[in-house]
């Protein structure tokens, strides 16, 4: 194929083909990102670690891919992307067998550092090969489907990983990926385009780096804050070091000509402040996410499979109201629907903070699912609203800010949520057990619960903020042009 054909050429591609093989990618992506999490309380006691350490499990993978993907597409500009993705889905296979033969908890994460690297190739190529494969009549279609998809994958993860975690040993919650990265290297390679672009631009490898070493510095200082071993001077250090190391990024990126992430973007006021309601939205999903599967299994004393049963209740709705809420803003406006998600978001919230050592099964699932109907209504309308407010020019630029908001409130959320439960739980038991925030009595780890819960309404209160004020804006815009005419 000509190297430098041009976009034309993907038609006498099987597009639907192309399409079942990003599928592929986006389903065993979402699978292990929700997977994960029920497991998390059987690796604690399996491994002979603590919270502090298993949470990192997660994180290392978010992490991972937030500051891989925002080199991807440099990367794809130089090395064309079906190389990529289909290395993507190697390195994601290669990772998930070391993750699952991993006996100790530092092996566990550094494989899925390098796991998050693969899912970062997979994770920012699909779409883009989606865009170029499909006619801009179908590219909707595609991405709906995708979306589906999507949902999927956080169903079946909890699920199916309480069906493993029963019957076999918890590796098998990676082993699942590797039929599925072997098939998706196969077909990628078969069916993506070979095509390099004409256009090739250079790497910003000076703010990849501080990038990395400011996220990194951050994350760890506040999850070794719950270490009783560490003092307070090394977590500030390393937190207030990682926010400088974050400014010399800004200021960097402001300077070169081909910035790792387009800051000028933010000068758009609608844009920039329904991103940052994303990234408020984004940091208590990550938290409760992360510490329900504890109190079903530590507090409630659930198996696996409970567990994950009850879990997958929320995205199931999720699913189901998603792509109601987009005919919704159609007709009512997407900042009035995202204001209505984020009230039932943080009502539901509200609504677990009644949860209690008794609870029944039938009284979780009836407090967790309107978590999903908040959630529904407020993430598809707000993606909407701010690629809809970017320049059609920037609309891929948009699309990867919006990607890594996601990445970056979960991974932040997961952090700071996480140390502000364990401090809680060391409060109420009175100082922090020799085993960390989980060897807590159950009645202080609820309590924990309960005080992060209150912090998790504050930070929708914050998100339910700038969406209003969004919404404010756009009416004022509207009313200046009449205004003036009058």
């Amino acid at each position: 194929m000509n190297q430098g054909s041009s976009p034309a050429v993907h038609q006498s591609v099987n597009k639907w083909a192309v399409l079942t093989v990003v599928l592929v990618g986006v389903f065993m992506a979402m699978l292990d990102s929700s997977i994960i999490n029920v497991a998390l309380p059987v690796m604690v006691r399996s491994l002979h670690t603590e919270f502090s350490a298993v949470q990192w499990v997660p994180l290392a993978y978010l992490l991972a891919v937030t500051c891989a993907m925002m080199l991807v597409g440099r990367l794809a500009d130089t090395l064309g992307k079906r190389t990529l993705y289909t290395a993507g889905f190697l390195v994601f296979t290669a990772a998930s067998l070391a993750c699952g033969l991993s006996g100790t908890i530092s092996g566990l994460i550094a494989a899925r550092v390098v796991q998050g690297l693969g899912a970062a190739l997979i994770m920012a190529l699909g779409p883009a090969i989606l865009v170029e494969t499909f006619p801009p009549t179908e590219r909707g279609r595609a991405l709906g489907i995708t979306g589906s998809v999507v949902s999927l994958g956080i169903i079946v993860g909890p699920t199916l990983g309480g069906v493993l975690l029963e019957r076999l040993d918890w590796g098998w919650i990676f082993f699942v990926n590797l039929p599925l990265g072997v098939a998706g290297a196969v077909m990628a390679h078969r069916l993506v385009s070979a095509r390099r672009p004409d256009k090739h631009e250079r790497f910003d490898l000076a703010g990849a780096a501080l990038l990395t070493i400011g996220l990194v510095a951050v994350l760890l200082g506040l999850t070794i804050g719950q270490k009783p071993e560490v003092g307070p001077a090394a977590m500030w250090a390393l937190v207030l070091g990682g926010v400088a190391v974050l400014g010399a990024f800004i200021a960097l990126e402001l300077r070169v000509a081909s910035p790792l992430v387009d800051l000028r973007m933010f000068k758009n006021t609608v844009f920039s402040t329904n991103l940052a309601a994303s990234f408020f939205n984004f940091l208590p999903l990550a938290g409760m996410v992360i510490l329900m599967p504890f109190y079903l299994q530590t507090i409630l004393h659930h198996d696996p499979r409970t567990a994950g049963f009850l879990l997958a209740s929320m995205p199931i709705v999720l699913g189901i109201t998603a792509p109601l809420a987009g005919s919704l803003s159609d007709k009512y406006g997407t900042h009035r629907v995202c204001i209505a998600g984020l009230f039932v978001f943080g009502v539901a919230l509200l609504g677990l903070t009644t949860l209690s050592a008794t609870t029944d099964e039938l009284g979780f699932v009836v407090r967790f699912v309107p978590i999903g109907l908040g959630l529904g209504l407020f993430q598809s309308p707000n993606n909407s609203a701010i690629l809809g407010s970017a320049p059609r020019e920037r609309m891929g630029v948009a699309s990867g800010l919006l990607a890594l908001t996601r990445t970056f409130g979960q991974t932040s959320g997961i952090a700071l949520l996480s140390v502000f439960w364990s401090l809680r739980v060391a409060a109420h038991a009175g100082g922090m057990p020799a085993g960390g925030a989980t060897q807590a009595a159950p009645g202080a780890q609820l309590a924990g619960l309960h005080d992060t819960l209150v912090l998790m309404v504050v930070l929708t209160g914050l998100s339910l903020a700038l969406v209003s004020r969004a919404l404010w804006m756009g009416r004022r815009a509207a009313i200046a042009p009449a205004t003036a005419k009058a």
